[in-house]
């Protein structure tokens, strides 16, 4: 008999896996139809490119949009990039 905890664990392993297959459904057909998503407007994020600080810039992306470290920082990158920063 599985303990409470295992059933619970597997429950959340079982919609993790379904949650990715939805995501990645949802960005084919997004990517099918064209649409593109703006950047988000983030102040913050752009105050610490104009510094000069990269790493503080991608840190306040992460926190704002929740993305992962790779997403971020290429996020960043072109927001520094649009920017001539």
């Amino acid at each position: 008999m599985l303990s409470e905890a295992s059933s619970a664990a597997r429950r959340q392993r079982d919609t993790s896996v379904r949650l990715a297959r939805i995501e990645r459904r949802l960005a084919l057909v997004i990517e099918h139809l064209g649409i593109v998503e703006p950047e988000p407007d983030l102040p913050e994020v752009v105050r610490h490119l104009e510094n000069g600080n990269k790493i503080h810039a991608v840190k306040a992306y992460r926190e704002a949009t929740g993305e992962g470290l790779r997403d971020a920082k290429e996020a960043v990158d072109r927001m520094a990039a649009q920017r001539s920063l």
